[in-house]
């Protein structure tokens, strides 16, 4: 019986080991933490978060709602974990990272299937069949690896990561609690500011940007990940209108929006952490400490995580890679997660998926399949394995990547309902594929 390799312990890994191991075929799951740590990984927990604890909207009428839908017919160990692990955010699915992960690691460890190997992975076994998800923190010698046998030039970008403080250290006498619109339940912490703290805010900010001599080539940082200095430098409104916009919040105390708004999001079940929302940041950790207690209500925050910055790196999948999640030259590799160009849990978790059932299809000789570009995650795969894609970037699961409708539907809330029963009609076609 052929063994698989699943080269990565994190989300997309670990759906996919899972997804072989249950079919029946033997898995060996390389992880090289604890043996080799990553510049933001803190323990050996697989399936470890690094950014944000959120992973996004539930609403199934929004890209990222869709998105989970579509995992859950599929069915998703990420979600299932997540469930357990929910702790509040409105209308989103957060999560306790620590519980989470701890939840993710029992359910890989008590597959009789797979076999854990903590050990780092610098070249890939021949002969045998491998999916590679070692994400956008792949080591350097695999990385020198894969770029050897691609023969392709590897892209990369900057990701960044927003820090995080204890609630009992904030002053509730100046923030309130609510979700923006109030979608769901009041579960965001809010930190108004006036116009005169903002700009004082926003000043320190990009001056210890300037001071720091920090680049600002754009071309490093993929947008959803862009650090909140770098943001600010393109104009003294652009954070109201980002991050730190004050739409749909009003202060219940003086029946007001504030001039700009900083949310903070629970990031553990007991709610004891919350992380600042958008505030991803490569800034000394000296100066974070300085400039985040000018906001209204941090003034003697205390920080148990510090924002960081590292690179992150991703393959030429659109010259590399079919829909099917195979590598064009070699059928018995496949790749999955971020490494592939996805950005977000969710999308690197679907390809996952999509890697695990295609392999189990591969080695019992079946077709594989190839997702309808009417799912998010068909168009997802279908963008970045688009050999026309010569502009490459990394992307998010949106619904301007999906086929337009038959039929013109100008009114926004009719058309993403319509895309959402195209998508479950797709669905149920490839649940009767995959009998």
């Amino acid at each position: 019986m052929s063994v698989v390799h699943v080269i990565g312990g994190g989300l997309a890994g670990c759906e996919a080991a899972c997804h072989v191991a249950q079919a029946g075929i033997k898995v060996k799951l390389w992880e090289m933490r604890p043996i080799q740590m990553t510049p933001v990984h803190r323990s050996d927990q697989l399936a470890e978060l690094v950014c944000s604890n959120s992973l996004k909207s539930e609403q199934i009428a929004t890209a990222q709602g869709l998105l989970k839908e579509e995992m859950r017919i599929l069915g998703s160990l990420i979600l299932l974990c997540a469930d357990q692990a929910r702790v509040p955010a409105g209308s989103a699915l957060a999560v306790d990272r620590e519980l989470f992960s701890a939840l993710v690691t029992s359910q890989v460890e008590s597959q009789p299937n797979i076999e854990i190997i903590r050990e780092e992975v610098t070249s890939l076994p021949d002969n045998e069949p491998v999916i590679v998800a070692t994400g956008p923190l792949t080591s350097e010698k695999l990385f020198d690896e894969l770029t050897r046998m691609t023969g392709e030039e590897n892209l990369f970008f900057y990701d960044a990561v927003a820090p995080s403080v204890t609630i009992d250290s904030l002053d509730k006498n100046k923030i309130f609690k609510a979700s923006r619109y109030g979608k769901g339940t009041d579960d965001y912490f809010n930190c108004p500011m006036t116009r005169e703290e903002y700009e004082n805010f926003y000043n320190n900010l990009v001056e210890a940007d300037i001071n720091e001599g920090h680049s600002i080539d754009k071309r490093l940082f993929f947008n959803g990940c862009m650090p909140l200095e770098v943001m600010g430098r393109r104009g003294l409104d652009t954070l109201r209108f980002g991050p730190m916009r004050p739409v749909g919040l009003l202060d219940p105390r003086t029946g007001k929006r504030a001039w700009a708004v900083v949310q903070l999001r629970q990031e553990n079940k007991e709610g004891t952490v919350y992380g600042l929302v958008g505030f991803q940041t490569r800034l000394k950790w000296g100066e974070q400490d300085r400039i985040f207690r000018l906001i209204p209500g941090l003034e003697n925050a205390e920080f148990v995580r510090y924002g960081v910055m590292h690179r992150n790196t991703y393959i030429n999948s659109p010259q590399l890679l079919e829909p099917t999640m195979q590598y064009k030259i070699n059928p018995a590799l496949f790749f999955a997660g971020q490494i592939t160009g996805v950005e977000g849990y969710m999308e690197s978790a679907a390809t996952g998926i999509l890697a695990g059932i295609n392999m189990v299809r591969f080695i019992r000789k079946k077709p594989l399949l190839v997702m309808n570009n009417c799912t998010m995650l068909g168009a997802l795969t279908g963008f970045i394995t688009d050999a026309g894609n010569k502009e490459f970037q990394p992307i998010n699961a949106n619904f301007g990547i999906l086929p337009a409708l038959p039929d013109r539907v100008k009114d926004k809330k009719m058309r993403y309902d319509e895309y959402v029963r195209r998508s479950q009609a797709e669905m149920m076609e490839i649940q009767n594929f995959l009998i």
